[in-house]
């Protein structure tokens, strides 16, 4: 089954969710997007962005590194502006290597990815050329990459897209999902009875203004 991997190098708990999927025996495409896009599609704010949620958040993700066993140390600053992370691993072929090399960089070793100044050292382990990983070529990618997981219904990074077979189009959008999307994967009958059913038809009590 095509197993797509949307995330974005601004999110810790992709790179949690990483190390896990990196491990599965099925293939699983990697595909790097800018979430502030994929929030600015849906109207929402990102977790960092909200006084309050935003330590708690980086207190939960640490938490749960550790429980996982993950090294994980934070960058310089964050939010941060993840467009040169994202065009560099796109320009390197989106390979696990690459997917490897920058989210170590960032979140195993704490060090910017916010530049392409800071990404040099990673380029040139990549053996890409740490200008040219920013021009148009892969600019044009990100975008498409970014417009078809909106137009895939993504709304939140890391998440897992099936693509065919009883789950397709389903998506598991997070780090703690990463069990449900392996236990629907391997057994798609779980999202068959009928109060997994009568949700996807539910009614909406009330709307807030």
């Amino acid at each position: 089954m095509p197993i797509r991997w949307y995330f974005d190098f601004i999110s810790p708990f992709s790179y949690l969710q990483w190390q896990k999927v990196k491990a599965l025996p099925e293939a699983v495409t990697p595909v790097p997007v800018v979430f502030g896009a994929v929030l600015a599609a849906h109207g929402q704010k990102g977790p960092a962005e909200i006084a309050g949620k935003r330590e708690f958040t980086y207190r939960h993700v640490l938490w749960q590194a550790r429980q996982e066993g993950v090294v994980l140390r934070f960058p310089p600053a964050h939010p941060f502006n993840p467009l040169a992370a994202l065009r560099l691993c796109v320009a390197a072929g989106s390979t696990a290597q690459a997917v490897d090399a920058v989210f170590d960089w960032i979140w195993q070793r704490g060090e910017a990815g916010d530049s392409v100044e800071a990404l040099a050292p990673v380029a040139a382990a990549l053996g890409v050329d740490a200008a040219s990983a920013q021009g148009e070529a892969a600019k044009a990618q990100l975008r498409a990459n970014t417009e078809a997981a909106i137009a895939a219904g993504v709304f939140g990074v890391p998440t897992l897209a099936f693509d065919s077979g009883p789950l397709d189009g389903m998506l598991f959008w997070g780090n703690d999902a990463h069990a449900f999307a392996i236990a629907a994967l391997r057994n798609p009958e779980l999202l068959a009875d009928p109060e997994m059913q009568r949700i996807a038809t539910l009614p909406v009590g009330v709307q807030r203004r």
